[in-house]
């Protein structure tokens, strides 16, 4: 049994949820998403709650159970409140500024690395260190910043790069200059 799968999702005032066969749509006052789900659930919408049961007893059925309860739960939390993350960087003269809707980072290359944000995803650079990748689509989110990261992963011996807030970075001993 999903201990996940189990748990009604409750549909906050302002959010309207749609069900058309295995398609949810969901929209709020932060965006409009929609997902199609497997065949293996059936979900059903009950005043503002959601419900989420597998059809049959297959392994199959069980494992999409919990995970289209958790996707339906993302979709309801992002068009009500919205995602976000916080990306630190570290390092001497590593920056991040904002050139219109852009992200510009100065991370140590021969030049400035500019990323555009994607459709529904939007840029905080409050100083010149911190970086908050904001949206309603947790997937977006999340995929951005981890391409923000990738563009300077942190290094194992002085923890320079681009880093997630709380991410531990495991430190390596450098060379003990003994013969």
């Amino acid at each position: 049994m999903s201990r996940i799968g189990k748990k009604v999702i409750t549909v906050p005032a302002g959010v309207t949820v749609e069900i058309d066969g295995m398609t949810v749509k969901v929209s709020g006052p932060k965006g409009q998403l929609e997902r199609t789900l497997r065949d293996e659930v059936q979900v059903e919408m009950t005043g503002s709650e959601i419900r989420v049961t597998p059809r049959d007893d297959s392994p199959t059925a069980h494992a999409q159970w919990g995970l289209s309860r958790t996707l339906i739960a993302n979709m309801v939390e992002g068009v009500s409140q919205g995602f976000q993350r916080h990306l630190e960087m570290a390092g001497v003269g590593y920056r991040a500024s904002k050139q219109g809707q852009n992200l510009v980072l100065a991370v140590g290359f021969s030049h400035p690395v500019n990323i555009e944000p994607p459709a529904g995803i939007e840029f905080e650079v409050p100083n010149p260190t911190n970086i908050y990748v904001k949206g309603y689509d947790k997937e977006a989110v999340g995929a951005t910043a981890a391409r923000i990261r990738g563009v300077r992963p942190p290094e194992p011996y002085k923890g320079k790069g681009i880093h997630y807030q709380g991410e531990k970075i495991i430190r390596k001993v450098g060379k003990t200059g003994k013969k």
